[in-house]
């Protein structure tokens, strides 16, 4: 007979299993609406694959997984998408979350679906696939996804397969059903697990308050390599590490996994799951779950499709709402009570306890610690809940981590014993989603400071390299004027040349005339005119029809001709200024009206008579602006490789020097046509 141990504390709470398990398990039927969470598992929430309008079969992907630690979710029967939309999901903080709203057609018609016949002919990776794309999650627990903890198993060296079938929480019977009608797919699915993680044992954990389980499992798994223990009830004894405990004597350390010490436990849902999924190619779409509690008129288990709204499913037990208050998902001590009874039922669902006032009173009066002493005596996983008490309720959350706080089970048997009915558990909850928002916090903070390091060491290093390149470039030009003045050619200095070049050009600057101010000067004086012309079109005809423009419109024609007016005496300055002869002086031109009139005509006068030059002094006009544009054009290039500019600036400085070498070659080629044509 094989050894058992036993782990630190636990208690034996009432268990009132035989309300539920007096019957065999039914069909919760097929609602008129499926409500299907994109998130029903620990990790990142599903993305959908459909849109609404979109006709869906039974068992067809509508969100495939996003992320490693994901899973993805099938609609549940066949029927339309009506909504994707935030809606109320089961979860103990009451919050909303995306879901995808699928309206049955009663049909209930499967997809396509891939079955396998011989699994020992594909390796692991393809079967930890199929059971990933199957959307199967731990159905015990958490939900955690089976493809990725089965995965990160099949790269260690496992041991010991334990298939979980305690199911101690007190209530709760669907475990207990499954086991009792289908233990054959319970050992097919851990002979496909074993096939994974090549386990020397594999260990299927019942609690000995299930006789009728205990033999239906024997019987199944005889003549093959799994034995069926069986141990005394204690609660909680079905908790993954009290569960390893109980059969290996072997201890999880704190913060480790089971795979550490070389143990791979799943739960007997899961285990039926993989085998449906690898074996039928059907993904996880249903589960069975416990409708117990007085306040239910007929408590049993039911298989029910994932999606169903607690309301449809309570309404198949006969659930006698003026009896009870509230509605529990799962047990009495690891359970929460739901916001409403519209929210669904999703792949964790493993119980809706409808307890009477008498069965689970709520009004206990909440006092002082005592410091007794019996949470810690009872805690399975040897920690002191009293010193934890203490810490979360002053959130000390430092300490909280020191005392090992993310060690708890959450089972509640300190909450259980308290005789002062504090909340315990409520307390290690909040504290555990207060320390994981900060983590997250500070590694997101963590993560814009590194980026913003690697941006400024970046940018450091782009500085240092143009600054090198700069610098090698001036030293390059250094030593070739230095080799060309060895050389006796004093002419090669560039660095020289180009400081000459712009004393040259400001020199020039400063006796040049300004001759784009007065074009500008000009090209103002004309757009003002034809604004002004436009804008008393416009009045005129607003004018005419009677409209309610002509206010605005007329003080637009205003404002226009003020600023012609400005602009017209803004270049008769100018023109003044310039003018050597000008028959009038600037106090004249200064006066506006005719004055400024009569200098802007003689101004555009002057241009007729400078558009009268034969084409071939235009030419020339031309040849002689076009030389002096590229001599800027190499000056500015020469200082701009004396002052080791970026390569992008002296590349932009050749193309322009290129150009105008072209566009002066045709010039002077179609000057020398003309010539000889005449």
């Amino acid at each position: 007979m094989r050894q058992i141990w036993d782990f630190h504390g636990g208690i034996h709470p009432q268990e009132n299993k035989h309300q539920s398990n007096q019957t065999a398990i039914a069909s919760a039927g097929i609602p008129a609406r499926l409500v299907l969470p994109l998130s029903q598992h620990i990790g990142a929430a599903a993305e959908p694959v459909v849109a609404v309008g979109d006709k869906v079969l039974k068992g067809q992907l509508i969100a495939q997984a996003d992320g490693f630690v994901s899973a993805p979710v099938h609609a549940s029967s066949s029927g339309t998408v009506v909504a994707i939309e935030e809606r109320a999901i089961p979860h103990a903080s009451g919050l909303n979350a995306p879901c995808v709203v699928i309206e049955t057609d009663g049909l209930d018609q499967w997809t396509e679906l891939k079955k396998i016949a011989d699994y020992r002919l594909h390796s692991a990776e393809e079967l930890i696939a199929i059971i990933g794309n199957a959307g199967i999650t731990g159905m015990g627990g958490a939900g955690f996804p089976t493809s990725v903890k089965v995965g990160g198993a099949v790269r260690q060296t496992i041991e010991t397969l334990i298939i979980n079938g305690t199911e101690c929480e007190p209530y709760i019977t669907s475990d207990d059903c499954l086991m009792r009608e289908r233990a054959e797919e319970i050992v097919a699915g851990a002979e496909i697990l074993n096939y994974l993680v090549s386990a020397t044992e594999v260990l299927i954990g019942v609690e000995d308050n299930k006789p009728e389980a205990i033999e239906a499992l024997q019987q199944a798994a005889e003549g093959k390599n799994i034995e069926v223990v069986v141990f005394p009830t204690k609660y909680p004894s079905g908790g993954e590490k009290q569960l390893i405990e109980i059969l290996t004597g072997k201890q999880v350390p704190s913060g480790g996994l089971p795979s550490d010490i070389g143990i791979l436990c799943q739960n007997v849902g899961t285990s039926v799951a993989i085998y449906r999924a690898v074996t039928l190619g059907e993904p996880l779409i249903s589960r069975i779950t416990t409708l117990t509690g007085e306040a239910m008129g007929k408590p049993g288990n039911v298989e029910v499709l994932l999606g169903t709204p607690i309301s449809d499913l309570v309404a198949h037990g006969d659930y006698r709402e003026l009896d009870n208050p509230r509605l529990i998902m799962g047990g009495p001590m690891m359970g929460f009570t739901l916001p409403s009874a519209d929210v669904p039922v999703i792949k964790t669902t493993n119980c809706i306890l409808a307890p009477s006032p008498q069965e689970l009173p709520v009004d206990h009066l909440v006092q002082a610690c005592i410091r007794c002493g019996m949470c810690a005596e009872v805690c399975p996983a040897s920690l002191l809940p009293q010193q934890l008490f203490w810490f979360a309720q002053g959130k000390e959350f430092e300490k909280l981590e020191d005392h090992n706080l993310f060690d708890c089970i959450e089972c509640g048997a300190c909450s259980w014993v308290c005789p002062s009915h504090i909340p315990l558990v409520q307390y290690y909850r909040a504290s555990k989603a207060e320390i994981i928002a900060t983590r997250t916090a500070n590694e997101k903070s963590e993560h814009s400071r590194e980026r913003f390091e690697a941006r400024q060491a970046r940018i450091e290093r782009q500085e240092a390299e143009k600054a090198a390149k700069r610098a090698a470039r001036k030293q390059a030009a250094e030593e070739k004027a230095r080799a060309a003045a060895a050389e006796g050619d004093s002419t090669a200095d560039p660095i020289q040349a180009a400081i000459e070049r712009a004393k040259a050009k400001k020199a020039a600057q400063a006796n040049a005339a300004p001759v784009d101010q007065k074009d500008k000067l000009e090209n103002t004086v004309q757009t003002t005119r034809k604004r002004l012309a436009t804008a008393e079109s416009k009045l005129a005809a607003a004018e005419q029809e009677g409209s309610e423009l002509v206010e605005a419109l007329r003080t637009g024609v205003d404002k226009t001709r003020e600023k012609l007016v400005k602009a017209e005496q803004a270049l008769a300055d100018y023109l003044a200024q310039q003018s050597d002869n000008a028959d009038t002086n600037v106090e004249e031109v200064a006066t506006g009206g005719a004055a400024a009139k009569a200098a802007i005509d003689k101004a555009l006068a002057a241009r007729a008579a400078n558009a009268s030059l034969s084409d071939e002094e235009k030419a020339a006009r031309e040849l002689e602006k076009l030389e002096q544009r590229l001599d800027k054009a190499r000056s500015r290039l020469a200082d701009s490789e004396a002052n080791g500019d970026e390569d992008k600036i002296i590349d932009a400085l050749k193309a322009t020097v290129e150009r105008l070498e072209g566009k002066l070659a045709a010039a002077r080629e179609a000057n020398t046509a003309d010539e000889a044509s005449a």
